[in-house]
């Protein structure tokens, strides 16, 4: 298995400036690094092919797109069984709501962050589908006041 140890500093660089800003070119790039285009190019495609580099998005404004309201959604189901657990995951993927869902240790099974556009909205999500799903016991919910840090970079 490939891990950050199995690239040389150009890549971790280039891993770097690419979490900063995904849509700088291979030419800027290169300059920053002082290395060929081509090489710049070879090295993001063999990244990529090797899955260091997941995909490549835009960081939308949750509040322009009417995602205003954040929830974290901690689940707790009524039993484990493999069948089960990934009977819910399968559930929530579907759920544009829901914009990312981990499977946790501790009290509950799993937790969800959900993007809605108001409580009503979350109110609807809550009611009409994730409460409509087989084998929920719990569901206890907790809204963003305020956001101080949002990184989607990680330290390399």
């Amino acid at each position: 298995m490939l891990t950050i140890s199995s690239l040389d500093p150009t890549d971790i660089e280039i891993l770097k400036l690419l979490q900063i800003d995904a849509a700088q070119t291979n030419k800027e790039i290169s300059f920053k690094l002082h290395k060929s285009i081509a090489t710049i190019h070879e090295r993001i495609r063999k990244l990529k092919e090797q899955g260091y580099i997941k995909g490549v998005v835009a960081i939308l404004d949750r509040k322009k797109i009417d995602r205003s309201l954040i929830a974290f959604s901690q689940v707790l189901l009524n039993d484990h069984t493999a069948n089960t657990l990934s009977g819910f995951e399968k559930d929530v993927a579907k759920f544009p709501e829901v914009m990312e869902c981990f499977q946790m240790t501790g009290a509950f099974d799993f937790i969800l962050r959900i993007a809605t556009p108001d409580m009503d909205a979350y109110h609807d999500f809550y009611r009409y589908k994730l409460a409509m799903l087989p084998n929920i016991k719990t569901v206890e919910s907790f809204f963003v006041l305020s956001q101080t840090k949002s990184d989607t970079a990680y330290p390399l």
